[in-house]
């Protein structure tokens, strides 16, 4: 039981961390204008009630590393685990919460591409946090 709730722990602060950097990409490329130069309305702002949601789902979305796949490659299991997000985002998120079309396609053509990068350096960050500063694998 123990073991179950330090792993548990591990993951959800992995994807905290991973959440937050996500974030600060995200808001970075709007406020510098990279997604706006490429054709893409996502320039959140650096805000409390904008940052705080995507930080703790990020901590939810850390459950995935949970799942004994790809262990042996860290970079490609944050890739793959990144792809749950992702998902949820495009058809679920943009087309249904947001009322932005189907994969975000109202915010730009070129939206999809944002995402997908953007979750990757969740997963990324994520799983590179649960291997060498948690220095183990799950």
């Amino acid at each position: 039981m123990k073991n179950l709730a330090r792993n548990l722990t591990d993951v959800f602060g992995a994807g905290c961390l991973g959440g937050l950097l996500n974030s600060l990409t995200v808001w970075l490329f709007g406020a510098i204008g990279l997604t706006a130069a490429l054709g893409v309305k996502i320039a959140p702002g650096l805000t409390v009630p904008w940052l705080y949601p995507r930080i703790v789902w990020g901590g939810i979305w850390g459950i995935l590393f949970l799942l004994p796949i790809l262990r042996q490659s860290i970079f490609l299991r944050g890739i793959l685990y990144s792809l749950g997000p992702t998902i949820v985002q495009l058809f679920i998120i943009f087309p249904i919460k947001a009322n932005k079309g189907v994969m975000g396609l109202d915010l730009g053509f070129a939206t999809p591409v944002f995402v997908i990068f953007f979750n990757a350096v969740w997963g990324v960050i994520a799983a590179l946090w649960l291997r060498f500063v948690g220095g183990r694998d799950l």
